[in-house]
């Protein structure tokens, strides 16, 4: 599609792929304000602001496609302040994760010498940092999502741009579609206008354009520093190990103070290499400078995360070993080496199994650039990209829709709170399949949120489990929690803040027998659920020592992390009508029984061969060696992830009785036994 070209100064056109390529990125991280500002001024968008503007006040829907690194992020927001074209409302720039969010706002509150929180703040789950003043906000894309639920016209917004639009996360899609909505009705109901600002620095801009009304085009061009991209000779059968070998390349070859950073795929795997590099290390000459190794990944704790962002000590040098989370809107300083191994855990949902396929899988080429774009954004960079020339022009143009391979139960959940209640027909960019909707509604009609007397219709319940931003059966355990015959909802509240962080268990390399030493001090017959538990109130004795924590082989950083998401939902608790939860129940009995209540169609029965039959699905499962249950077999259990690696597990038991779940669902449960 022919779009508007706005002319900035130098100007860059993309050039053919080759054996390297350049590209070219701007200077950030200066704290003085003399100095803040000469970077603004040095941005490829600063020239065209003027130009921009004017486009802006053209349409009330527009699609900028901004170089990486060009400014759009920190800047359009602030060009729609400064010229009164967001002075009815509050300008709203959204962001698929949170640590963008927070760093960019940390930015913008800078250039501005503003302090963080008032005029320009950041909201992102279980924390908000504005007020009344705030008229720059960024936040997730969830957050604004969760905010249309009691505001479909989000009137107090006169701006909203969608940055990153490329990821199409699932909540960013089904807010494209309530944001069209709400411009469309305001413009109907004679109410001030809301303005929609789609940004990336790639995208399939006919589909967009064509989904927002054939909006116009505006294409940013032009970046500062250049950046080297290095392609392998073959393929790496070990990409890991390719990892490492770079890694210590760079680091014996170049000088101080550059920094490196690392793509990899998940959690699990950057602990592994931040082990391996210190281990190694030890060996090198001492005249090299000194490595200092920081993980970034989406559960750790926002101050741990921040480290990353700091800048690097004299004579030292900084690896930061990160999952996508670094793709995108992201500065970190110092950065002059990008190790892009080509690949990214994503999750998949199965309808027709209810199975979760988390894998690792190559990226997109969008993605490739999106990594690209990490490097050299304070001086020339260079790209390693751990795969061959050939491997890239393989790749997929774009990343798949995470709104056509999730569950959509949450979502839907939302769409009816929102006052959407015919789903199948919402305006989506791209539609999910038409199993997944049906599979969502009837997950949510079984939980007892949505009726079908007469089209469907959020329930009572229903309305009290959109309160939360959870999946819909883990508000359904809190809920359930609060029945007069049972009052454990201070109980269900810490079960599902911990059922919502990552692993707050360990097994260090070479410690495995130690480590499971530690944990049968906490390990429960009545498992997984009433173990984690027994974690958390050990915690809360101990005050949260990190000597008691590194004792026992326990993730300080997540069970602090479950401390704050505990807080914010007994908040919501609150919110959503539930007066009286304290409670001081020794028996879990009844904290099972709400289990059961909300995850009932997470059942599954032992079976003769020693095997678990889901019943939902009638799926052979087996219990995940991780769980404390491995070597035990009760009759019936709650899973509450059943995941496929070699085999399908379920992972994270609760032990229950069969009467529990004809309590909990008896209609449910009465057509499996006639369909069996």
């Amino acid at each position: 599609m022919a779009g508007i070209a706005l002319e900035v100064s130098p100007a860059n056109a993309p050039q053919p792929l080759k054996k390297k390529r350049l590209l070219q990125h701007h200077k950030n991280g200066v704290l003085s304000q003399n100095a803040l500002a000469a970077v603004r001024r040095s941005l490829p968008i600063f020239s065209a602001r003027d130009r921009l503007i004017q486009e802006l006040k053209k349409s009330p829907t527009v699609i900028v496609i901004g170089e990486t690194a060009s400014g759009k992020t920190t800047q359009i927001p602030q060009f729609l302040l400064k010229s009164g074209l967001g002075k009815t409302g509050c300008i709203a720039c959204t962001q698929p994760r949170r640590v963008a969010a927070i760093t960019i706002a940390q930015r913008v509150s800078a250039e501005l010498n503003v302090k963080l929180g008032e005029e320009v703040g950041y909201c992102v789950r279980f924390e908000d940092c504005t007020n009344e003043k705030t008229r720059i906000k960024y936040m997730t894309d969830g957050m604004l999502l969760r905010e249309s639920l009691g505001d479909s016209l989000l009137s107090r917004y006169s701006s909203i741009l969608l940055d990153e639009a490329h990821e199409r996360t699932v909540h960013t899609d089904v807010l494209f579609g309530i944001v069209k909505d709400a411009q469309k009705s305001r413009k109907e109901k004679g109410l001030p206008g809301l303005r929609i600002i789609i940004m990336s620095a790639t995208m399939d801009v006919d589909h967009f354009s064509k989904y927002f009304n054939k909006s116009p085009v505006l294409y940013l061009e032009g970046r500062l520093h250049k950046i080297d991209i290095l392609y392998t000779e073959e393929k790496q059968s070990d990409y890991l190990g390719a990892t490492l070998v770079t890694i210590f390349q760079i680091h014996q070859e170049s000088n101080p103070q550059e920094d490196i950073l690392v793509f990899l795929t998940g959690q699990e795997e950057i602990e592994s290499m931040c082990r391996t590099i210190k281990d190694l290390s030890i060996s090198l000459p001492s005249n090299l400078p000194k490595l200092l190794i920081y993980p970034l990944y989406a559960s750790l704790p926002k101050h741990q995360q921040l480290k990353a962002f700091h800048a690097t000590p004299q004579g030292a040098r900084k690896i930061v070993l990160a999952t996508n989370i670094a793709e995108t809107s992201v500065t970190i300083k110092g950065i002059k080496y990008v190790i892009d191994t080509g690949r990214v855990k994503a999750k998949s949902f199965l309808p027709s199994t209810g199975l979760d396929i988390l894998a690792v899988q190559k990226i997109s080429k969008a993605q490739a650039w999106q990594r690209a774009g990490r490097a050299g954004r304070e001086c020339p960079g260079t790209v390693y990209r751990l795969y061959t020339e050939e491997e890239y022009s393989e790749m997929d143009e774009m990343t798949k829709p995470e709104i056509l391979r999730c569950n959509l139960s949450s979502v839907i959940l939302q769409l009816m709170a929102i006052g959407i209640t015919d789903v199948q027909t919402f305006d989506f960019m791209d539609p999910p399949p038409k199993e997944s909707i049906e599979d969502a509604l009837n997950q949510l009609q079984i939980l007892g949120a949505i009726s079908k007397k007469c089209g469907y219709q959020l329930t009572d319940l229903g309305w009290k489990m959109s309160v939360f931003p959870l999946d819909p059966k883990l508000s359904r355990i809190i809920l359930a929690s609060t029945a007069a015959d049972r009052r454990c909802t201070e109980e269900a509240i810490s079960l599902v803040a911990l059922l919502s962080v990552d692993s707050i268990l360990y097994v260090p390399h070479g410690k495995r027998e130690e480590a499971h030493a530690a944990k049968q001090k906490f390990v429960s017959s009545e498992g997984d659920h009433i173990m984690l538990l027994n974690i958390y109130n050990s915690f809360k004795k101990y005050k949260g020592d990190a000597g008691w924590c590194y004792d026992n082989f326990i993730i300080t950083r997540n069970l602090n992390m479950a401390g704050n998401i505990r807080r914010q939902l007994r908040d919501l608790c609150v919110k959503a009508g539930i007066k009286d939860i304290n409670s001081n129940r020794t028996d879990m009995a009844q904290l099972r029984k709400s289990v059961a209540s909300g995850m009932f169609v997470n059942a599954a029965e032992l079976q003769h061969d020693g095997t678990y039959k889901a019943l939902s699905t009638g799926q052979t499962v087996q219990i995940h060696p991780s769980s404390c249950l491995f070597r035990c077999k009760p009759a019936y259990v709650i899973y509450n992830e059943l995941i496929y690696t070699s085999k399908c597990y379920i992972r994270d038991l609760c032990v229950i009785d069969p009467e529990w779940l004809f309590d909990a669902a008896p209609e449910y449960f009465r057509r499996r036994l006639k369909i069996e």
